[in-house]
């Protein structure tokens, strides 16, 4: 069985041996063989294999002049470390190098030769197979270069624990170290690429884009974690789709159509310049422009999209490029290249070939590559003869520095220095092994690997544990993932104004060890759009919510389509595209925009308002007023109206109103606690006291004019003191409640921000309504009494109790106050102190009009009224109106009786009565005699029923002038009538007038 495995090996070793031939590789002996993997071709000619006939080997077809660079950049290092005295003195590094045609198949190919000799050489079997010529094995491979291929290969030399150092092969699924565990790479992993693309994205504003990825390890890692830190940032993506360089027409156009109607202008693209190149052209031939291309690192300076022909379409293009490294003398090293020096390379006949555009004739006879690059070529440019006739020869003496080609772009070197890079790091870790301590070594009790029968797996343990400094001062160390961490470079694409060639513009860079969200940086000022433009370009589905609206979702469609909707009233943004609005604070609201929150309005009856200067100025003229009548009242004091009126009772209700009128200032201006506490129980008190004051004056005169035959009893329960205290405790009850209220629940000031949004009305909280309610009902019981009292007494004198004034006062109290009530209950904010001012200074006007303003007109305008005579009279009428009414019903039931008319007359010296009923005076006065009573000072009055006519006559004798000025005329009333018997004589008059 192991004789049959060698044999197997064997017969693949020369298999492949045999069908990659000594000019399709490049090699070189040494004590430590290298492996290297470089895509020397963008592909394989498509070839239906019917198998018919043996299967040949496929052809790689379309050079790569920048895979030759590489390729050139790990001899290049390879030498220089062979000529170190420093690194692996005394040992050769040698190299076998093989063309993957940017493929799988052609890389497994490759890589089978680099573990076929491995497997013999532990198989050990030198003993069963002469093995005379030892070809040493494999220790390490660099690349391949695609994360496809990549990961194919890192599957095959995993087996066999060959450490593979990847140059450019980014995907992260390669981190994975239990499926590619001798994996390692000079490249950053693609998640932080993903990661920057989505940050540029968020950078510029966009959130509709779509995505555009190589069908391989590559493209759909990368899309999917793109995916994922765009949902993350809410970045929409409008369609997603793969391609390969190998679908056909039909596929191709299907992508192009999407991409035509889509609405997004940013496409993310992860892939490789070969998988990309046909549906570029397809989108140049059908000229869709306005796009903007966000391109991975492995197209970003691909040279098969990078290209004059395609910028009209692509020139919009941000890339990301890895980190440019410094490779001393490697210019002059790519110069040096030639078919005849490069002996051990034998890709550089054919290099020489595609750079100049000619053959060299001793090449074509033995060179299956040559001629089938030559036939490959031609058939693409269309000759399809399998001959070189088209090309010239070469001469073998021309300059490569005349000629531009990818391969001499040295300016920025990426992947040929990652390529440099991971030829040093396992120099490094061969080093390691050649200096190791024994006892110090990382394998078994400290044990070291003997270098010079290293295997891979060994120096593969190095690897992991490698640490050193490159040649620009870095630290190069793998992490457990086997990746090296490192930053990216964004690139625009400009048109070149000298050679209309494309250019790779530094804009910005992307550092991975920043915090998040100082990562990036972008220099705009570089970016050139389209070539030419320096405006960003618009990529949103929908167009930006200005600060003041907020972004409404329409209902079937991704979050980034979405509709502007006004910020409610209270609420503002200040950002473009707000999700939300902000609410303003409590005693602020949100501008007529909604971009901003401005102060709320403040209102309250200010003193400076229209409103309230009105009602300042009323109840100021009310006070004024007030004090006008006080005035006039104390300064006719003695006079018989002000006597008659109850002198010192009109002083106390004159005062009650001016606390009443100067309560309404205390709900003018911006309510404070104090001027709370103080305005209603003012109020209350005021007009208590007011109520009080005519209730006690008018149920006093009242009593005492009904009362049969007033005593001395009378007198004295009436007296002065026995008022006042009446109208004491009436207005203590009132105070008691005030009191109660204030302690309970005293009111204070308050902000209202409930009744209007935009304003901050600021009222009293009354602390209890029912305290409210008690204060006010109070007040209105009193004047209810007091109405009745007033009603009850209309008809007494009118000069001495204005009954009918008091009544029309307190109608005009009851009107207010119930007017009151419903409008308190409907209005709001400063308008609720307006109303109870209103009511206020109504109800008070109402009592000092009524009550006080006819008295100080016959005090002022009509003096002949404001004497002893005229009160007399009017008290002595009220008595004789009483007699004559029930003389009168006497008479009536008496001339029922008799069917006649019965009398009697009666006379005093001061007083007469006459009547008549339905017939003429027997006795009629002459003409002069009636002037001569006219004349006198006295009075008359008449009252009329419903049989008849009283006319009532008084008149007083004028007191002497010798008598004493406090002495009292004596006063007698009489009344004689017919019929009359004693009852009338209880009628008489108590005069006030002291």
């Amino acid at each position: 069985m192991t004789l049959y495995s060698c044999c197997l090996i064997l017969l693949l070793f020369t298999w492949n041996t045999a069908a990659y031939g000594p000019n399709q590789r490049a090699q070189k002996k040494g004590d430590i063989i290298l492996g290297g993997l470089f895509p020397i071709h963008f592909g394989v000619a498509a070839k239906d294999q019917d198998l018919k006939s043996r299967p040949e080997s496929v052809e790689c077809i379309r050079y790569n002049f920048r895979g030759f660079r590489w390729l050139q950049a790990m001899i290049f290092a390879i030498e220089e470390i062979n000529s170190s005295p420093t690194l692996l003195p005394n040992m050769t590094l040698g190299y076998r190098i093989f063309d993957t045609c940017n493929t799988v198949s052609k890389a497994l190919e490759a890589t089978l030769s680099f573990v076929a000799q491995n497997k013999i050489d532990s198989l050990n079997l030198d003993e069963f197979c002469n093995c005379s010529e030892h070809i040493p094995s494999t220790i390490a491979v660099v690349g391949a270069t695609g994360s496809g291929i990549s990961t194919a290969v890192a599957n095959l030399l995993g087996l066999f624990y060959i450490p593979q150092v990847s140059y450019a092969s980014s995907s992260r699924l390669l981190s994975n170290k239990n499926q590619f565990k001798s994996f390692l790479r000079t490249i950053p992993n693609d998640e932080h690429q993903a990661t920057a693309m989505a940050d540029i994205i968020e950078y510029f504003r966009w959130n509709w884009v779509g995505t555009i990825a190589a069908d391989d390890d590559y493209g759909r890692p990368g899309i999917e974690k793109f995916r994922e830190e765009a949902e993350e940032r809410d970045i929409c993506i409008d369609f997603s789709e793969l391609i390969s360089q190998y679908s056909d027409e039909e596929e191709i156009q299907q992508v192009v159509e999407v991409i035509q109607n889509s609405t997004a202008r940013v496409i993310v693209v992860f892939s490789s310049g070969p998988d990309l190149e046909p549906l570029i052209k397809e989108i140049v031939r059908r000229n869709i422009t306005g796009k903007i291309w966000l391109a991975s690192e492995a197209w970003a300076s691909s040279s098969l999209i990078a290209m004059p022909e395609f910028f009209r379409v692509i020139g919009s293009t941000i890339g990301f490029a890895l980190k440019a490294g410094q490779i001393p003398g490697f210019r002059e090293f790519l110069q040096k290249v030639h078919p005849k020096k490069s002996t051990n390379n034998g890709f550089a006949k054919e290099f020489w070939e595609e750079t100049f555009n000619c053959y060299l004739p001793e090449g074509s006879k033995n060179s299956p590559a040559s001629s089938s690059f030559h036939k490959g070529h031609e058939e693409g440019l269309g000759a399809g003869n399998g001959t070189s006739a088209f090309r010239p020869p070469c001469t073998g003496d021309e300059n490569i520095t005349s000629v531009e080609t990818p391969y001499m772009d040295y300016t920025h070197l990426r992947i040929s220095y990652n390529v440099y890079l991971a030829v040093y790091s396992i120099a490094h870790a061969l080093q390691d092994i050649y200096t190791c301590t024994p006892g110090k070594g990382l394998f078994t009790n400290g044990s070291c690997a003997d270098i010079k029968k290293v295997e891979a797996w060994q120096v593969l343990k190095h690897l992991r544990h490698l640490n050193f400094t490159n040649n620009m001062g870095e630290q190069v160390d793998f992490d457990e993932f086997g990746d090296l961490v490192g930053n990216y470079s964004i690139i625009n694409w400009h048109l070149s104004p000298e050679d209309g060639s494309v250019v790779f513009e530094e804009v910005g860079h992307y550092n991975v060890y920043a915090k998040k969200g100082e990562r990036l940086f972008i220099n705009e000022n570089k970016i050139l759009w389209g070539g030419f433009s320096k405006e960003v370009p618009f990529s949103n589905c929908s167009r930006d919510c200005l600060p003041g609206t907020r972004k409404g979702i329409i209902e079937g469609e991704p979050t980034c389509c979405f509709e502007c909707v006004d910020c409610p009233d209270g609420e503002y943004s200040d950002e473009t595209d707000a999700s939300a609005c902000d609410k303003c604070p409590e005693d602020y609201w949100s501008s007529e925009n909604h971009t901003s929150c401005i102060p709320k309005q403040i209102e309250f009856l200010a003193w400076t308002e229209p409103f309230g200067i009105a009602l300042t100025l009323f109840a100021v003229l009310g006070i004024f007023l007030t004090s006008f009548v006080l005035g006039v009242f104390t300064k006719f004091r003695n006079t018989p109206i002000v006597k008659a009126t109850n002198r010192e009772l009109s002083y106390l209700l004159l005062f009650s109103l001016l606390c009443c009128f100067s309560s309404s200032l205390f709900f003018i201006g911006e309510p404070q606690n104090w001027t709370c506490r103080l305005r209603q129980p003012a109020f209350g008190i005021s007009f208590v006291l007011c109520i009080s004051c005519i209730l006690v004056k008018t149920n006093r005169v009242l009593l005492v004019f009904e009362a049969k035959i007033p005593t001395s009893l009378h007198r004295k329960w009436w007296g002065l003191n026995l008022q006042f205290l009446l109208v004491f405790l009436c207005t203590f009850v009132q105070i008691v409640i005030c009191v109660i209220w204030l302690y309970t629940a005293p009111p204070s000031s308050y902000r209202n921000h409930e009744l209007e949004d935009e304003i901050i009305f600021i009222t009293c909280h009354e602390g209890s309504l029912m305290a409210l309610g008690f204060l006010i009902g109070y007040t209105c019981l009193l004047a209810a009494i007091c109405f009745f009292f007033a009603f009850k007494s209309r008809k007494l004198p009118e000069n001495f109790n204005e009954a009918k004034f008091i009544t029309f006062s307190m109608l005009i109290f009851f009107i207010v106050w119930i007017s009151f009530i419903p409008a308190y209950a409907s209005t709001y904010g400063k308008f609720v102190s307006a109303v109870e001012v209103i009511a206020i200074l109504a109800a008070s006007f109402g009592l000092l009009a009524c009550i006080f303003f006819n008295k100080v007109y016959i005090i002022l305008f009509k003096p002949s009224r404001n004497t002893i005579e005229e009160v007399r009279c009017s008290t002595a009428a009220h008595a004789f109106k009483v007699a004559a009414r029930a003389t009168l019903r006497r008479s009536n039931v008496s001339r029922k009786r008799s069917n006649s008319l019965g009398g009697s007359t009666g006379s005093t010296p001061s007083s007469s009565i006459s009547s008549k009923s339905n017939h003429e005076d027997p006795f009629p006065l002459p003409a002069s005699a009636e002037r001569q009573r006219q004349q006198q000072r006295g009075c008359k009055q008449k009252v009329s029923f419903g049989s008849g006519t009283v006319t009532l006559s008084l008149s007083f004798e004028e007191p002497q002038k010798n008598a004493m000025p406090n002495r009292n005329a004596k006063r007698r009333n009489s009344l004689e009538a017919q019929n009359s018997d004693d009852s009338l004589m209880r009628h008489r008059a108590l005069l006030p007038l002291q």
